[in-house]
């Protein structure tokens, strides 16, 4: 279960078809990677007599330091859309590498990073949790200030019946975290500049585009970064749909992945930067045209009609694009002169956590 293998034809994909729709794309997209990259079949899990994939792929370079942008969706099985979204982007971006020379180039001086299906077997038993229970994005060995001990929505240890449970205590991580945390620690932690978004979709009116911490309503390290990054897209996209803040701002939850390896990269030497970004698409937007979504478990997190799926399968690859760009150039937004951190910061400050 927990051998990393390049995905080649000593594997047998057919195993794997018709489990999930999401999976199934990604197999047809993997016979356009060519030369461009690699895929790895990063563990496989057993459940009701089937055997799901967690399958990583990385295109560019193999040049581990160069600028890094990785995409990941799929935590919450329940969220397909986030997997949909992804699977969406690498499409674009892999038929852009079949003819486009500025496409290809890239790829040269930089990588892209994905993991689209993160917990298959929740996706497969329609629910939030993975096999065990679990809430992975509960699951990781932080925990929240200030947070209510009986805020079930912040995570929890009393039973695996209940939503957001974050495992026993004293257990290591589940198997899906370990293999996310192994996979953007051996890809992306040694870029120089790095940039993760991980896709969710959840209640609100609106999408939000959050960035550490969730463990705690104190500012995080690189909150000017954040925020010259932010002025950046707000200049380029002067129109975009994307509400920018930090993730505690709407709640403070325990076991949050992307602080345990933002906080783990911080502790490590070296002058690289990483930031990584979740991106909760409010699934009012299409709740709230369709009510009679509210009455099945998957309506409530994903657009059910096909011209709003459409939509949204398209509404994000000006973002990811931009970000990708913005890895690329970093010397806008990420190479601050002191000076210049010190009242970005204060401004940031003063702008998401004044209150």
């Amino acid at each position: 279960m927990k051998l990393v293998k390049p995905l080649g034809n000593e594997l047998n994909i057919k195993r794997y078809v018709g489990l999930l729709p999401e999976l199934d794309e990604l197999f047809e997209l993997i016979e356009l990677v060519g030369s461009w990259g690699t895929v790895k079949l990063l563990g496989e899990i057993e459940h009701s007599d089937h055997v799901f994939p967690l399958i990583g792929i990385v295109l560019g370079t193999e040049d581990k330091t160069v600028p890094t942008f990785s995409l990941f969706s799929g935590v919450h099985g329940l969220e397909r859309i986030g997997s949909q979204v992804s699977l969406a982007y690498l499409r674009t971006f892999l038929n852009l590498l079949q003819w486009d020379k500025s496409t290809q180039d890239v790829l040269k001086r930089n990588r892209l990073v994905l993991l689209p299906v993160i917990n298959p077997v929740g996706m497969f038993l329609k629910r939030r949790s993975n096999g065990q229970g679990v809430d992975l994005m509960r699951n990781a060995p932080v925990k929240a200030e200030k947070l209510h001990p009986l805020s079930l929505y912040g995570g929890h240890r009393i039973s695996s019946k209940l939503p957001w449970y974050q495992g026993p205590f004293n257990a290591p991580m589940e198997y899906e975290a370990q293999i996310l945390c192994r996979f953007v620690r051996e890809e992306v932690f040694e870029s120089k500049v790095a940039i993760s978004v991980d896709v969710h979709s959840g209640y609100g009116a609106r999408d939000r585009f959050w960035f550490p911490y969730a463990k705690t309503r104190n500012p995080f390290k690189h909150l000017a970064e954040v925020f010259a990054l932010k002025s950046m897209l707000d200049k380029t996209y002067p129109n975009h749909i994307y509400k920018i803040e930090p993730q505690s701002r709407q709640y403070v939850t325990h076991g949050d992945l992307w602080d345990y390896l933002y906080d783990q990269h911080q502790s490590l030497e070296g002058n690289r930067l990483f930031l990584p970004f979740c991106l909760e698409m409010g699934s009012w937007l299409w709740v709230r045209k369709n009510f009679r979504q509210m009455f099945s478990i998957l309506g409530v997190f994903n657009p059910i009609t096909r011209h709003r799926l459409q939509r949204t399968l398209r509404r994000h690859i000006h973002l990811f694009d931009f970000l990708f760009r913005a890895i690329q150039s970093p010397g806008h937004w990420a190479e601050i002169p002191p000076n210049e951190k010190i009242i970005l910061r204060k401004q940031a400050i003063d702008f998401w956590y004044d209150d």
